[in-house]
């Protein structure tokens, strides 16, 4: 498969120019409007039909479809388009080549590897490969924060049935990852005058306890057996916040833990453990009074080492780099999970770099241009395999 190097070059360069951060995370921002009339048009020309959804307004996913010829599985190739705030950062939008690598915000996290699923597509269109199978073409908006993109290609029934999302793995191949779960836990006492002791009942004393009996929960967690891949689960204290005023009994405190999950827990079962020692709190103290309230969920991810997307890119991997990868997990959450729960078996595999969500940002060109290899070759293994 003959890839388009230069191709891949500047379309990665001009991805990394538009501005495309996420406007949930940054007040103003652009969010993704600019980056999907760029990726749309750039589609079409290389051969491809291109459609563009809104799941909010003024929020954009592109779908490019590679129509097959009949009779073999599709493919997805997902990659998110909106990026993180580019506060501290000197060169966020330069596309600059130095030393191999290519830098700006979103280079790394993850336009290198949008580039590379964009390059992967022109490349089966210029040498003129047949696939049985559709391959979609998925850059998706808003996966930095709530999802909505692929969220809302799923609830319009676009379906294939298989999936790779090309969140940077270094071109390993990724099998699991964790979930997250936010959980507020309320702490209810009575405000009264700071002279009257006899009145007020402080909340944030009585947060205390469960704070204390929160850190035990912590380290429970971290000593429970790791799953193979992504370790152990845990939790943190994220947002604290409690009171009125220095003379006044504070009334009401709040905790906002994030509970990270691996694959086999559930949310009911991690709220359960919070609720657990809210209970026996309450059976302690009388004055103790809480309530625990989860309000987001995004469940791990896990495919197995031998589902057919699974094969068709370890033997691609194989193919382009001469030896087989390695499978790995990761911990932050992916879309992966989303289109795993739809029933799409679903792999990730992208490009390699550093400095996703800081100051200085870049990726590695040759895996750009790897990966491009990497996604037309599983893309001609699994597409052309019958179902």
């Amino acid at each position: 498969m003959r890839i388009d190097r230069d191709y891949a070059r500047r379309t990665l360069a001009r991805l990394v120019q538009i501005n495309s951060v996420n406007p949930t995370l940054a007040s103003g921002a652009s969010g993704e409007a600019e980056i999907a009339a760029f990726i749309v048009d750039s589609l079409r020309d290389a051969g491809l039909s291109a459609e563009i959804f809104e799941p909010e307004p003024g929020r954009t996913t592109v779908l490019g479809r590679l129509p097959g010829t009949g009779g073999g599985r599709s493919l997805m190739l997902n990659a998110h388009v909106d990026t993180v705030d580019v506060t501290g950062m000197d060169e966020p939008f330069s596309g600059a080549v130095r030393d191999g690598k290519l830098y700006g915000r979103g280079a790394y996290d993850m336009k290198g590897s949008l580039s590379a699923m964009m390059t992967a597509a022109k490349a089966l269109v210029d040498s003129k490969t047949r696939l049985a199978g559709d391959l979609l073409i998925a850059a998706v908006a808003d996966e930095e924060y709530g999802s909505l993109g692929t969220a809302d290609l799923l609830r319009r029934g676009i379906r294939a049935d298989g999936a790779i999302v090309t969140e940077p793995t270094a071109l390993e191949v990724c099998l699991a990852h964790k979930g997250y779960l936010w959980i507020e836990v309320a702490v209810e006492g009575r405000a009264a005058h700071g002279s009257k002791f006899d009145l007020g009942l402080d909340a944030n004393l009585k947060m205390g306890a469960f704070l204390h009996a929160l850190a035990d929960l912590e380290r429970d967690l971290r000593a429970r057996p790791p799953h193979p891949l992504v370790g152990p689960p845990s939790l943190h204290a994220a947002l604290l916040n409690g009171g009125t005023g220095l003379s006044t009994y504070a009334a009401r405190a709040t905790v906002q833990i994030e509970r990270r999950t691996i694959p086999g827990e559930t949310e009911a079962q991690a709220v359960a453990e919070i609720q657990s020692i809210v209970n026996r709190l309450a059976a302690a103290d009388p004055d103790f009074h809480a309530t625990v309230r989860p309000f987001f969920s995004r469940d791990p991810f896990e495919v197995a080492a031998d589902a057919p997307v699974v094969r068709a890119v370890d033997a691609a991997v194989a193919r382009v780099l001469g030896r087989p990868p390695a499978h790995i997990g990761d911990t932050p959450w992916m879309d992966a999970a989303l289109l795993q729960a739809a029933g799409i078996e679903t792999v990730v595999c992208g490009c390699g770099g550093a400095g996703a969500h800081a100051a200085v940002e870049w990726v590695d060109l040759e895996s750009v241009y790897g990966l491009s290899e990497i996604l037309a070759e599983a893309a001609i293994a699994y597409c052309t395999a019958l179902q």
